[in-house]
């Protein structure tokens, strides 16, 4: 339970439904609750797409490339530890500066599932936590249920972004992300301490 609980934080963390208020009402300026409901849905499907992938296929393309768990997960403490850093200061926006949809194309693609939802922390996260080396099959469904249930909150908040917003401001979602990053930067150091002594414990191992 403990470590279902510890999941549920970090990929709640890492996905942070909140922050990816102001990026769809941004994108759906403009549009009827039909269309954006609509946008809503095809975003979180393909979120749910790209992290499945990354879920059955990740430690298949880690092993091709000859890449360690215990190296990946040392990288993604890094990765996560900047996210949660620009999360705290303020600078995680969405997508970057200038990140406008191209013509003729879909924006819950790109900007909104791509890398709002389904981001780098994100894909890293899901990742180490369905290893299968270290993870059985039941533990990896369990994880692979908790993604498709906070894929279920993200989508419910989309669809209740005006309100959201309407109660609890910017300066809420503000607090609300500030916090959701200093959980992850603690997860970050945490990981990074257990891949540095795992990286250890196998440069000692005799080859």
């Amino acid at each position: 339970m403990q470590r279902l609980l510890n999941e549920f934080v970090t990929l709640f963390a890492v996905l942070d439904p909140f922050s990816t208020l102001p990026v769809f009402l941004a994108l759906t300026h403009g549009m009827n609750a039909t269309e954006s409901r609509r946008l809503a849905v095809r975003a979180v499907t393909v979120s749910a797409a790209v992290l499945l992938f990354f879920v059955i296929a990740g430690n298949a393309l880690l092993k091709a490339l000859g890449i360690p768990l215990s190296s990946f997960q040392l990288a993604g403490s890094v990765v996560l530890f900047l996210f949660g850093l620009k999360m705290i200061f303020g600078e995680l926006h969405g997508p970057a500066e200038g990140a406008a949809p191209e013509a003729n194309h879909d924006p819950a693609v790109f900007p909104l599932a791509i890398p709002t939802i389904a981001g780098p922390g994100a894909i890293l996260t899901v990742v180490l936590l369905t290893d299968h080396t270290q993870h059985g099959f039941g533990e990896q469904l369990e994880t692979i249920v908790e993604i498709a249930a906070l894929l279920v909150i993200a989508l419910l908040f989309l669809f209740a972004a005006p309100r959201i917003v309407r109660v609890i401001g910017a300066s809420g979602i503000s607090v609300i992300a500030r916090v959701m990053g200093l959980l992850l930067v603690s997860l970050a150091v945490h990981g990074g301490v257990l891949a540095v002594a795992s990286l250890q414990l196998v440069s000692k191992v005799p080859s």
